[in-house]
């Protein structure tokens, strides 16, 4: 079975890529305990590319959720890249779109860690 997520690590940041078109029950329980390691490993910064994903659900939500605190406790930074328009009316129906760092291109998202370094 091929991966759903792919983690890449980077000097100053960690960038999770959801390599799936759902991210729902299915797949947002390992990518959450995939964050809970990330952050465990002493990483403050994470970004998350969904522009693979056109589908998310309240555990897809939940996990992203998860990433913001792990960031926010670590006094890092956490930004959410890719947004397909089903994805981004959901983030925004949730008024996530207030709390969440959120760009269209990942190296937008990069910048935004880079500022915060």
């Amino acid at each position: 079975m091929k991966s759903k997520f792919e983690v890449v690590k980077n000097e100053s940041y960690t960038l999770i890529s959801i390599l799936s078109e759902k991210l729902d029950t299915n797949i947002a329980p390992s990518v959450k305990s995939e964050l809970v390691l990330i952050a465990g490993n002493g990483e403050k910064n994470m970004i998350i590319d969904l522009s693979k994903t056109s589908y998310c659900d309240s555990s897809g939500l939940s996990a992203i959720l998860v990433a913001n605190r792990l960031c926010k406790n670590a006094k890092g930074k956490f930004v959410l890249t890719g947004l397909q328009p089903a994805v981004e009316r959901l983030v925004s129906i949730s008024q996530l779109d207030t709390v969440l760092s959120i760009t269209d291109k990942l190296d937008q998202a990069v910048g935004i860690i880079a500022q915060n370094a």
